[in-house]
């Protein structure tokens, strides 16, 4: 008889009777080990009698006395538990009496069965709630579902306190943002419960606050997204090393320093199994690996479990029996090397109620087997399991893991250009009230405010919250304007409004009870670099004089503002300004020579533009160091080219009407021209081309008065819904000579395809600030404020509704030049919006360079994003950290071309006797930096947070 392999093992027996109408048909031996040593087979009988009771000898073993109904029945036997392939021979008695092998009875048949060795596999089992906020219902509703599954979660734990060990329930609290509700909103005795439960392990913390599109994050965000953890974990006394994401399939490589900036190590990555989600689980499902951070000094344990979050959703029946068979048949089947796994329980949909059912199925399971064996468990304990017995053996993977999902956040992209611009705000809010924090002694006395730590928190949870992955209802394509859709899109887009509102408030409340100097503004400089940049103020007086009573080149705009230049602002420091009258005392402006401008050029001496008279994109780019027009027109495209898509045929893509350019402002201190047109999908496209003097880079901005999208919700929906989907698409073909592309992506440098994990989106990539495209001695940094969305080499975002097929995705980039802003898109079947209409601003920035610096490039993106301050002028003169706070004087590798670090985060701590300083390095090579006495090495491409005492 021929032996088949593995602990899931078929064999055929020759039919013959057993009694009266009774005969074997198969057998099928199962991957277990009862609690007495056997292992077990599975045989199925045919029995066209009555019930009658059969005897299995085999030899060595008691007989097993057998009772078999009438009809096809399946009965477990006992075989014995071997080591290595082994071959067993099974008699079937007839009316045997128990006693061992030989006993009474008469044998009518024998056979020879092939038992495989039974795998001795530990499996984790994770109870947990899928966090949809929203989606299927209101988000404040789940809201309450959340925390009334906290409760339940605790009382299942106190229920199930005295079942064996591995049988109690366990609440994996999936995000922290349940925990943060229940802290603010429950009653004290509740909240005493939570904490006791945490404390003891009855609940499990998992440190991600919420499941975010990490794609989508800015830097502190991404800092932010593992900060709850840490202050949660401080009052509770426990360690939080470990976090958890559901649904979201990709996640940011910067996602790793962000971990490990707050203790976690362990990441149990659980994806949607089937919808839009490429080849993610093809390639990851089930084979655990140590995801490794940009510098290579990091590192989390990242782990997708067996069919994602999801797996109980399609077992209304909870664990049973086939289940462990069939999921100890796909670990076998997959080669899974260990014999440590687990699985994610998320009840039986998104948003469930906790399921103790899995307590009684692993009590009852161990009373009877040995093994498998099953342990309810945290993600911790899980995930530490494995790395105790295999941590050495697991493979190492460095390259960002490019989400699929974050390409729905461009279909509200007026929403998500405002949460961009409030999280970087909010980093320079916290900088500015670390410049005007008051010391130690005067918060003791009352005499200064108090660094707002709560309503920062708040900030940056609504930032958060807008960033999570879900947008709005379960219909929000098929029934776009039904009351579902309305109400959750309606509190989904108040997370980014309120961001907006609270970061402004807070920008403001920084230099709040200071007096004001008579006719004087301050321009702050919230970087740690020495900065540059054009400044816009409402002054009265056509003048402006710097603080050594220089006039200084300024212009009066269309737009009523009075815009000048503020030269080498030091950081973290302000430069005084004064608005005066023309003619006014301090001499002649120096170099007064206005930014030329033509009929559709635009010319600074440094860079100069030229606009094609036909289309409005720009032909010609050339900086006036550089032997090269950086515009590749050869495919029929330029540069800030609008071009839409409706559908996803490229036979089919459309561009702009005729164009009308004008000269918006000519001055000495700024130069704009003014493209109007009519274009596909809008009332109205107007771009603007601005160069500003001394500056080498020019700024385009993009304003689409935008249609609403045709609503065909009965459409072909499902898996297609192709009517009334439609994308912009903005193009940037470069012109660089063998030029390799670079995206900044939060706290992380990566390059398409190189630094990229298998399993990754490469249909479209997020990006932060910037990309660049360089050869080994010219370059040019494209930095995009509003939109995080590009498509490389050519308009690849063409996968319309729900694609469950992982061979339709993009399976390789091919080194290119050519880069696609992907700003607006409705292509998803749910979730995301059906159509956005109004005013919808796109901002650019192009500065072509020498040889590639990733620190000047990340010098200069984040400043566009995070421009010059105008605040306040306060009695007395402009100050900053370096005058008030000595131990924050950033010397050494800090701001140095080439080979420096910057201050990605900076705020007072929390209790108010330090500052919280986080370090990035964009470079390769190591730096160290000092912070006043305290030197602190950053390695290439690392991030650092430190405390630096006052």
């Amino acid at each position: 008889m021929s032996k088949i392999s593995a602990c899931c093992l078929f064999f055929l027996l020759p039919f013959f009777g057993m009694g009266q109408g009774l005969t074997f048909k198969s057998s099928k031996t199962l991957p277990f080990i009862t609690v007495d040593g056997h292992q077990v087979a599975a045989v199925i009988l045919v029995n066209n009698g009555d019930s009658v009771v059969v005897t299995v000898r085999i030899w060595g073993m008691a007989d097993q006395m057998i009772g078999i109904g009438s009809g096809e029945r399946t009965v477990e036997v006992r075989v014995p538990a071997v080591t290595r392939d082994s071959v067993v021979e099974v008699g079937f008695v007839k009316g045997g009496v128990a006693g061992g092998a030989g006993g009474a009875g008469t044998v009518v048949a024998t056979d020879k069965v092939s038992v495989a060795p039974a795998k001795k596999m530990t499996i984790y089992i994770l109870p947990h709630s899928h966090n949809d906020i929203g989606y299927t219902e209101i988000q404040t509703n789940v809201e309450k579902k959340q925390m009334n599954n906290l409760l339940t979660g605790i009382e299942y734990a106190r229920r199930t306190k005295d079942y064996p060990a591995g049988a109690r329930f366990v609440w994996n609290l999936e995000g922290l943002y349940a925990a943060d509700l229940f802290l603010h909103r429950m009653d004290e005795q509740q909240k005493k419960d939570f904490l006791d439960a945490v404390k003891d392990g009855r609940v499990a913390l998992n440190g991600m606050y919420l499941n975010t599109l990490t794609g989508l994050c800015r830097p502190e965000e991404l800092l932010q997204l593992f900060h709850y953890s840490t202050t949660l974990a401080q009052q509770v006394g426990v360690k939080v090393d470990a976090a958890m994401i559901s649904d979201v399939p990709g996640y940011t490589w910067g996602t790793v320093a962000a971990m490990a900036q707050a203790g976690i190590k362990y990441f149990s990555a659980a994806p949607n199994n089937f919808d839009r989600i490429g080849d993610i689980l093809d390639q990851w499902e089930d084979k655990p690996f140590y995801w490794v951070s940009p510098s290579g000094k990091e590192k989390v344990l990242v782990w997708i479990p067996y069919k994602g979050y999801s797996l109980s959703h399609g077992m209304p029946q909870g664990l049973t029996k086939d289940f462990v068979v069939k999921y100890m048949d796909v670990l076998k089947g997959k080669g899974f090397p260990y014999d440590i796994s687990y699985i994610r329980w998320s009840g039986h949909g998104d948003n469930a109620v906790p399921d103790m059912t899995i307590c009684d199925f692993v009590k009852d399971w161990s009373s009877r087997y040995a093994w498998p064996r099953f342990v309810i468990s945290s993600t911790s304990d899980a995930f530490g399991a494995l790395e105790a017995r295999y941590g050495d053996q697991l493979p190492r993977e460095q390259g960002d893991w490019t989400g699929y999902w974050e390409d729905g956040a461009a279909s509200s992209a007026y929403e998500t250009a405002e949460n961009r611009a409030s999280s970087s705000r909010l980093s320079q809010a916290e900088v500015l009230w670390a410049m005007k924090s008051p010391s130690p002694k005067a918060l003791a006395t009352g005499g200064a405010a108090k660094y707002p730590v709560d309503s920062f928190a708040a900030a940056w949870q609504h930032v958060i919250l807008y960033s999570e992955h879900t947008w709005g209802a379960d219909e929000s394509v098929t029934r776009p304007l039904s009351q579902k859709t309305k109400e959750q899109w309606e509190i989904k887009k108040s997370y980014a409004t309120e961001a907006d509102s609270l970061s402004r408030e807070l920008m403001k409340g920084a230099f709040a009870g200071e007096g004001m100097a008579a006719g004087a503004i301050d321009v702050y400089n919230t970087n740690s670099w020495e900065r540059t940049g054009l400044i816009l103020t409402a002054g009265q007086g056509n003048g402006i004089k710097d603080d050594a009573g220089h006039r200084v080149a300024s212009q009066r705009l269309s737009t009523g503002e009075l815009a000048f230049v503020a030269e080498k602002v030091p950081p973290f420091a302000a430069r005084r300004y004064y608005v005066v009258k023309a003619g006014g005392k301090g001499g002649p402006v120096k170099d007064i020579r206005s930014v030329e401008v033509g009929k559709n050029w635009l010319d600074n001496g440094i860079v100069r533009v030229v606009v094609n008279e036909r289309t409005g994109a720009i032909k010609s780019l050339r900086a006036r160091a550089i032997d090269n027009d950086f515009v590749d027109s050869a495919s029929g495209d330029e540069l800030n080219d609008y071009l839409y898509l409706q559908g996803n045929k490229l036979a089919d893509l459309q561009r702009n009407g005729p164009v009308r350019i004008s000269v918006k402002e000519r001055g000495p201190v700024e130069s704009v021209l003014q493209i109007v047109s009519e274009a596909p999908g809008c009332n109205s496209l107007t771009r603007e081309v601005r160069l500003v003097r001394g500056m080498d880079y020019v700024e385009l901005t993009d304003i689409l008065d935008k249609k609403p999208a045709t609503l065909d919700p009965s459409g072909d929906y499902q898996w297609a819904n192709k009517e009334g989907k439609e994308s912009v698409n903005i193009g940037f073909p470069f012109h660089v000579t063998g030029g390799a592309m670079q995206l900044d992506i939060p706290l992380a440098l990566m390059r398409p395809e190189q630094d990229q994990l298998p399993g990754s989106c490469k249909n479209w990539l997020e990006v932060g600030n910037y990309a660049d495209v360089s050869n080994a001695t010219t370059g040019i940094t494209w930095v995009t404020l509003d939109a995080p969305l590009v498509e490389v080499g050519g308009i690849t975002a063409t996968l319309l509704g729900g694609q469950s097929h992982p061979e339709v995705w993009r399976k390789h980039i091919e080194p290119t030049q050519k880069l696609y802003s992907w700003a607006i898109n409705n292509h998803w079947e749910t979730n995301y919006r059906a159509y956005q209409d109004g005013i919808i601003t796109f901002r650019y920035a192009l500065r072509p360079h020498g040889a590639f610096d990733a620190l000047s490039a990340t010098e200069f993106s984040t400043g566009l994003v995070q421009p010059l301050i105008v605040g306040v002028a306060s009695m007395g003169r402009a100050v900053g950290l370096r005058d008030t706070v000595p131990m924050l004087r950033l010397t050494g590798g800090v701001g140095q071309a080439g080979s420096g670090v910057i201050v990605v985060a900076l705020r007072p701590s929390e209790d108010g006797k330090a500052f919280v300083v986080t370090l990035y390095n964009p470079g390769e090579s190591s730096v160290t930096a000092t912070l006043g006495t305290q030197a602190v090495e950053v390695a290439g491409r690392d991030v650092i947070t430190v405390r630096v005492e006052r």
